[in-house]
């Protein structure tokens, strides 16, 4: 029972120092980012303290520190909070603070040690070996924070691609991967000094997996709830190192990605296809292998428009954005070229390998979703270098084919050789 009851008791430590720390650096605004970074300043001794002789019994023979599990996590994600809702130059701060404030703080005790003492009370001592002994565990807890900070960061980023704008699951996996390394890291300093047993690494990792999981929602649901308003503008910088680098890296790898994607259907836009398109067209035909292209295009478009509105055929292209991109492969570009008209680029795809895909599309595009209005799709497809040498001609060659399409009406695909099979609504240009 007892054990249970420490797990209660770890929550409502986890609770109240997330609630507090969370209350401060919303309130930065008003009173600065001062008192967050003070109070979580001022914790960095207790956490190193407790990590280092304070341990309570968790079920199945776990053994753990609040200072290690609660307190040291809490700090490494409050961190991850202001970089995510400031930036690196920001996170800095503190962590210097910590490390000059602890390198100083052994300096200084070196120093005292020369002094010549004077009993207060009989039997009442200065412990010196409990100050280096706290000293080195401090230094090196510290040094461990700096590159938990980087760690996290740079996971954090990665898993953008991954995840998208899902923080839960960002969180979470940052905080796990960053927090394992600090344990087996912080244990190997406390077993040098202290001779700390493999047991408490184990459970201290347990605990601290634990603590991850209940942290993530509330600074997830924090994000969601309180931190909805836009990027902080930044104060210029002075101080180049390696916080500087990640300064804004993750808002300007956003900016990077929505500038060059349509804003309506999530697509890549004609300035990609521009780029992007004829890179990979060119590396193509130098490389010798096929390239195929796709030029999609939605058939009467204008009068859906005309009849059930433009609101209506946005939700359309949307859906038709969403229905190509879940139908080609995950390496495989969608571009919007214009209004209804989509480009696919397939590297090292055949003809006859495209000619299905471009069927398989256009029948997803025919069977649509829901009980709305529905739309069919017209494709011309070419590929390099059967139909064309280079980008410029196979887009033409694509584009002719889309008319041929058209011609032969509607709803179906125009390629360059059959694959065999069902080709009733498929049309083939010699």
């Amino acid at each position: 029972m007892s054990e249970f009851k420490n797990i209660l008791l770890l929550a409502c430590d986890a609770l109240i120092y997330f609630v507090v720390l969370a209350a401060l650096f919303r309130g930065r605004k008003r009173f600065g980012l001062g008192l967050f970074f003070c109070a979580l300043g001022v914790m960095h001794f207790i956490e190193t303290y407790l990590a280092s002789i304070f341990y309570v019994s968790l079920p199945l023979g776990i053994a753990t520190s609040p200072g290690s599990a609660v307190l040291f996590t809490g700090k490494v994600l409050m961190l991850l909070l202001v970089y995510i809702r400031e930036d690196a130059s920001v996170v800095r701060q503190p962590i210097y603070g910590l490390l000059i404030g602890n390198f100083l703080m052994v300096a200084l005790g070196f120093v005292m040690r020369q002094h010549d003492l004077v009993a207060l009370t009989p039997g009442r001592t200065t412990d010196f070996g409990f100050l280096d002994e706290m000293g080195a565990l401090m230094v090196w807890g510290t040094t461990l924070l700096y590159l938990d900070c980087l760690m996290i960061i740079l996971i954090y980023e990665r898993t953008r691609n991954w995840f998208g704008g899902n923080a839960l699951l960002r969180i979470g996996l940052s905080g796990a991967a960053v927090l394992t390394f600090d344990q087996i890291g912080f244990w190997s300093g406390l077993h040098l000094l202290t001779g700390a047993p493999v047991s408490v690494l184990v459970g201290g990792w347990i605990a601290k997996m634990g603590a991850i999981a209940f942290y993530t929602p509330l600074m997830a649901g924090y994000l969601a709830w309180f931190e909805r308003s836009g990027t902080e503008q930044a104060r210029p910088r002075r101080l180049a190192d390696v916080f500087e680098m990640l300064t804004y890296r993750e808002r300007y790898e956003d900016l990077l990605a929505r500038s060059g994607r349509d804003a309506l259907t999530g697509a890549l836009d004609r300035g990609q296809l521009e780029s992007e398109g004829r890179r990979i067209v060119d590396n193509a035909a130098l490389a010798g292998r096929p390239a195929s292209l796709l030029l999609i295009d939605i058939d009467h478009f204008k009068e859906f428009n005309d009849r059930f509105g433009h609101a209506a055929g946005d939700q359309v292209l949307k859906r038709i954005t969403q229905d190509i991109v879940a139908t080609v492969r995950s390496t495989d570009p969608v571009f919007r070229y214009g209004g209804e008209e989509f480009v696919v680029i397939c590297d090292a795809m055949p003809s006859s390998t495209a000619l299905a895909l471009g069927e398989r599309i256009r029948r997803q595009i025919a069977a649509g979703t829901g009980s709305g209005p529905r739309v069919t799709a017209s494709v011309g497809l070419a590929t390099c270098a059967e139909d064309a040498p280079d980008y410029s001609s196979l887009f033409m060659v694509a584009d002719k084919r889309l008319y041929q399409a058209k011609a032969a009406g509607r709803n179906c695909v125009v390629g360059s050789r059959a694959t065999g099979g069902d080709t009733v609504r498929l049309v083939l240009a010699g």
